[in-house]
Parts: structure tokens; C-alpha cells; sequence
């Protein structure tokens, strides 16, 4: 007896190795919102962090972004701050708290998270994790094992992303 059931198809993941400082990665919001928007939740967004040195927030921006995460709003939160790159690079860590507070989350929470660093962890074993598999700068993503390099040109990425997700989720079927 064959179950007729449809087969149910687990989401593909997406890495996206990101910088909260790094106006590239502005530039890539709108391929991951048309990536999102094209598979729902068939695509697995993973916000990974990637701080570079030579942006001073950075490091800062990736705890808050977990913080906004914890409290139910990552990628509400990482669009917002990405949208203002400029006016992070001129704040720092008190525009992370107000933009917090922007979105409706305990900004006290966001300000303490900051100052005791619990976020520190997971920020510190991303980066690990992202130079070990060789990303050197953001946005990069990875799919399907495949490392897809948009720090110096994200042309042509989003289709290639599409090609893999399709071949991924049909393999699924198949």
C-alpha cells in the first residue's frame, strides 16, 4: 500500500554572512527580499555574522542583532539598521538601542545585552565558523555546500542562489 500523502519538503538553508556596517550588504536586502519572497518558507534564511575590523560597530551591531532576534524581530531589526549604515558609522552603539526601540522591542534589554556581552559567543564562533569555510568578506552566502561571494560584485548572484534552491528542492521531490 503506497501512502498518497504529498511528500513534504523541508526547507532549503541559506547562510547569508552578513555586516551590520557594510553598505554591500545593504545593497544585497534586495536580493534577500526577493528571495524570500519567492520561496516563503521553503528557503531558510540564516543570519550569520561576519564583523569586519575595519568597521568599529560592527561587532557591536551583530550582539544586537542576536538580541533582536531573541526578542522576536531579527530581520526586522538587521533591515533597519542596514537601511542607516550612515548613521550607525556616526553613532555607534546608542542608534542600535534606538532603532530597537523603533521596532517595539525592550530596548533596556538591547542596551543591557550590550554592555554584558552575552551575545559575544555566538558572534565570535560565527566569524570562526565563516573563516574556516573561507569567507573574507560580506555578504557572502552559502547554499547547498556552495560558497557564493557578494563582496566584491553581487551580479548574477540571486539567479545562482535560485538555480541551487531549485535544484535542491526539486531533488527533494524526485
Amino acid at each position: 500500500m503506497s501512502d498518497s500523502s504529498p511528500a513534504r519538503t523541508e526547507a532549503v538553508v541559506l547562510e547569508v554572512w552578513c555586516e551590520l556596517q557594510c553598505p554591500d550588504c545593504r545593497t544585497a536586502l534586495d536580493d534577500v527580499r526577493a528571495l524570500r519572497e519567492r520561496y516563503g518558507d521553503r528557503l531558510d534564511l540564516r543570519l550569520r555574522h561576519f564583523p569586519l575590523e575595519k568597521h568599529r560597530h560592527a561587532f557591536a551591531a551583530a550582539q544586537a542583532a542576536e538580541e533582536a532576534l531573541e526578542q522576536g524581530k531579527g530581520w526586522p531589526y538587521v533591515e533597519a539598521v542596514l537601511g542607516r549604515v550612515e548613521e550607525l558609522d556616526r553613532r555607534g552603539e546608542p542608534f542600535l538601542v534606538e532603532v530597537a526601540r523603533e521596532l517595539g522591542l525592550d530596548a533596556e534589554e538591547f542596551d543591557t545585552a550590550l554592555i554584558d556581552g552575552r551575545h559575544i559567543l555566538i558572534v565570535d564562533a560565527d566569524q570562526a565558523e565563516g573563516k574556516a569555510i573561507g569567507v573574507t568578506g560580506t555578504p557572502t552566502y552559502v547554499i547547498g555546500g556552495e560558497r557564493l561571494d557578494g563582496g566584491k560584485s553581487q551580479e548574477g548572484l540571486r539567479e545562482r542562489i535560485e538555480e541551487i534552491a531549485d535544484r535542491l528542492l526539486a531533488g527533494q521531490r524526485a
